[in-house]
């Protein structure tokens, strides 16, 4: 694990939407409604229904909607002759662009309509909001579309027009709602209204992260993340620090913040900084305070606390009399800060400079390779992690991280024999390193990629066995149970152990959240995120977890309002029937 949160963390996620079948956003949210009604239609006439609702296919509904082998009535029989006549109208005259002249048509079908046909009514709102949607009418649309769904609540057009209707309002809760109620009637199998409501989403998430960071309490992350923060850096001057520090009882400020550090007091190192800050003089400007600054911003960085994270490491990578080695070591944390507050060109900016004033340094490398890693740029992971193995050959997290990004190069050259060899060299790590925890770990997770699941959950199990408090991999282990037999049981109790061991393993909330939402919980799962949301660090993290929330809120209204049983659509199997 790194500053960033942890490869193996970024590489879970990726596996936990493989695992459960969804995109990482939306996705995982409507899960539980993918097929919600047991007989399913076949695909011909879902294909017809899908032409039939799709909004964007046609922006009026016509004559030619339904179509039945009964024979239809007479223009004198049927009841709604004359006001059909208005509604063919007003549909040549919007096919026109003739938009105001359509909505007088429609007016006069509306009204030429008797009350009991509400299928036809509830057309003729729908077709006169589409005219109001191309006149940028937002409120009559709105009004429109309400009428119509009055008459007609599974009516896709309408929702899916009130939708885009009420984004323009900044209700993106409603809009979020419609959107759903639209996608589950469409059984999901319409990408553009799919793509609506990921749209959507992501909004609404990013709204919901913008108010929460405004007022929300950082909370220092687990002892075991921390611990595991502190030990990807070979050189940390804070480390070395602890190491060196005697046992005498008459400790300053600075040496009980080391001791806190030590002991896992995590929660009293900020305070215990400031207050040796304090007692220095103003104009004080030794290597001493860039210590205490160094020790001060790297806790602010890990409680998400960035503003006076950037001001505490600044402070050592401006000073004039700071070292070399605490400049290197506040140049890379500060890097990671970028990468977390998604600036990542200030990201790289850093890094080259660390690399200008120590270029064999090996954790630089590590921690920007792990950055590439991240953003996909693996042909400079892998020159990263080669360059910090050869700096440093006997620190096992790099080594078996280059071992991962050989892997993942090889996998997108396709190349069997480089895939072969990088597997290869997995083994060679777990031998090299038998007491690194995360060589077993990586190796599990590239052994499920693979489906080779019996000897990836022997590895998992050793990894488990290495580090036993570390909770991600219980995570891993229930993910991979579910990948390979399907077994929700026991990847629920894996995780509800890696809970046990680790009370802020947000990625441990996270996924069981998920897999709720696929066994139709989604009260517990919103409970589950509402967990997550609370441990998030980054305004990524947050927006993702809200995204994850929000949908199933969305979700559990639009069950409700379409009358939806989700329990009694799950099989035995925890999947929706």
């Amino acid at each position: 694990m790194s500053s960033y949160t942890g490869n193996s963390s970024s590489l879970s996620k990726w596996q936990l939407a493989l695992v459960v079948g969804a995109p990482v956003a939306f996705g995982l949210g409507y899960l539980c409604y993918r097929n919600y009604v047991n007989d399913k239609p076949k695909d011909e006439e879902h294909a017809k229904a899908l032409k039939r609702n799709n909004v964007f296919s046609s922006s009026v509904d016509g004559d030619d909607e339904k179509s039945s082998s009964i024979a239809k009535p007479t223009v004198a029989e049927k009841p709604t002759a004359r006001s059909d006549v208005f509604k063919t109208e007003g549909n040549k005259l919007f096919q026109s662009g003739k938009f105001d002249e359509a909505i007088e048509q429609y007016n006069q079908a509306i009204e030429a309509c008797p009350p009991e046909c509400i299928e036809e009514l509830a057309t003729y709102y729908q077709n006169r909001a589409a005219a109001y949607e191309k006149l940028q009418k937002y409120s009559s649309v709105k009004a429109d579309c309400n009428k119509a769904l009055e008459l007609k609540p599974k009516y896709v057009k309408a929702l899916v027009r009130r939708a885009k209707a009420l984004e323009h309002f900044d209700d993106l809760v409603t809009a979020l709602e419609d959107i759903s109620a639209a996608c589950i009637l469409e059984r999901f199998g319409n990408p553009t209204t799919v793509g609506m409501a990921d749209k959507i989403l992501r909004a609404l998430g990013a709204k919901h992260t913008e108010e929460y960071v405004k007022t929300r309490k950082p909370v220092m992350p687990s002892k075991y993340f921390i611990r595991t923060y502190f030990s990807a850096f070979q050189h940390d001057p804070i480390t070395s620090a602890i190491n060196e520090q005697s046992n005498k009882e008459d400790l300053t400020s600075y040496e009980e913040a080391l001791k806190a550090v030590k002991n896992q007091n995590y929660d009293d190192v900020i305070p215990l900084c400031t207050k040796a800050l304090n007692n220095l003089e103003a104009e004080n400007d030794s290597i001493h305070k860039l210590k205490i600054l160094l020790l001060r911003g790297t806790f602010n960085l890990l409680l998400g606390m960035y503003e006076d994270a950037l001001s505490d490491l600044s402070s050592v990578i401006n000073s004039d009399v700071t070292s070399k080695e605490l400049k290197v070591n506040a140049l890379i944390k500060r890097a990671s800060m970028h990468v977390q507050l998604e600036q990542p060109e200030k990201s790289f900016d850093d890094f080259a400079q660390a690399v200008e004033l120590d270029p064999d340094c090996s954790d630089i490398y590590h921690n920007r390779g792990q950055v590439n890693l991240l953003s996909e740029k693996i042909e400079e992971a892998k020159a990263d992690f080669d360059k910090a193995v050869e700096l440093n050959p006997d620190f096992g997290v790099a080594f078996v991280q280059k071992c991962y990004t050989d892997y993942r190069n090889s996998v997108t050259l396709r190349d069997i024999n480089m895939i072969q060899e990088s597997i290869e060299n997995f083994n060679n790590a777990c031998t090299k390193f038998p007491d690194c925890a995360e060589c077993f770990n990586l190796y599990a997770q590239v052994l499920a990629d693979t489906n080779d699941f019996p000897k990836a959950d022997m590895y998992f199990e050793k990894a488990a066995n290495k580090d036993p408090k570390n909770a991600t991999i219980l995570v891993q282990r229930g993910l991979l149970h579910l990948q390979w037999k399907n077994d929700f049981n026991l990847a629920i109790n894996l995780i509800k152990k890696a809970i046990e061991i680790d009370d802020k393993c947000e990625f441990a909330y996270e996924t069981l959240g998920t897999i709720e939402v696929q066994r139709g919980n989604l009260e517990y799962a919103i409970e589950l995120f509402e967990k997550a949301l609370a441990l998030g660090r980054t305004n990524m993290e947050l927006s993702h977890l809200f995204s994850l929330r929000d949908a199933s809120k969305a979700q559990l209204s639009v069950g409700l309002r379409l009358g939806v049983d989700l329990k009694s659509t799950l099989d035995t199997r925890g999947f929706m029937a």
